[in-house]
């Protein structure tokens, strides 16, 4: 039995489910736009499920540019069958989100690319997003930085690690990898990734000057930090004006 790639909205899935397909289909396209994507590589998935074992993930070798609702996978964390089967997911997507989604369960969205600028960061002998204006200050004490990369993410161990690295924050910068994650929406993991890569993107600008940074106190970057947790519902907001640009501009990714 094949897994199925394939869904209409007036099938099995429900209206709920069918809603989870359209706004993960969504993050794909705008991946694209925002050029966070890497050919037909990175992976974005979504838990269906009470427990998060049940997921939704883009089928393997697909651009993100032409994933629509109806082509995510529906996978369970739980069935070690999955890579055996035609039509399976990607090894390293199954190493990472499996193993997330099975031992995490209130990550409920995980969004895991390779974005120019986080990338860099996670390149760097020191990795830490350093506060230094309100995005990065964003950031501050609320990401898992991870310094043990041992190659491509394609074995049961590997994926049980990084499961394991997540704990109670929601954020994973990869050092010589790349950035994870986890929310307990597409919307929220969406709003994060976007912040992100743009306090990558100003810490980066920074160092290139050669000047030192003005790195805010301990005190400051958590009181701004708080301040941004003020401000939550913004991150719908945000995701549900970048589905209106897509319904104006590209609608497909909902069909």
């Amino acid at each position: 039995m094949s897994i199925a790639t394939t869904l209409d909205k007036t099938e099995t899935t429900g209206a709920d489910e069918w809603q989870l397909r359209v706004d993960l289909a969504a993050a794909f396209r705008l991946a694209v736009r925002f050029d966070w994507h890497e050919a037909v590589a990175n992976h974005f998935s979504l838990a269906v499920s009470p427990d998060g074992s049940k997921f939704l993930m883009n089928p393997k070798w697909r651009h993100f540019s032409r994933i629509k609702a109806s082509d995510l996978l529906l996978l369970d964390a739980n069935d070690k069958a999955t890579m055996s089967r035609p039509g399976a997911p990607d090894p390293s997507a199954w190493c990472i989100h499996g193993a997330i989604h099975a031992r995490v369960p209130e990550a409920r969205c995980l969004l895991h690319v390779h974005p120019p600028y986080a990338t860099a960061v996670a390149g760097l002998a020191d990795p830490e997003i350093k506060p230094i204006d309100q995005n990065t200050a964003r950031f501050f004490n609320r990401v898992v930085y991870d310094d043990k990369y041992g190659g491509i993410a394609d074995n049961d161990e590997e994926g049980a690690r990084l499961a394991g690295l997540l704990g109670e924050k929601r954020i994973l910068m990869m050092g010589n990898h790349g950035v994870l994650v986890s929310a307990d929406s597409v919307a929220q993991a969406f709003d994060d990734l976007y912040f992100i890569e743009r306090a990558c993107k100003t810490l980066v600008l920074a160092y290139s000057t050669g000047k030192p940074l003005n790195v805010m106190s301990d005190n400051l970057a958590e009181h701004t930090a708080r301040g941004w947790e003020t401000y939550a519902d913004a991150a719908e907001a945000h995701f549900c004006e970048m589905k209106r640009i897509l319904d104006d501009e590209d609608p497909g990714y909902a069909n």
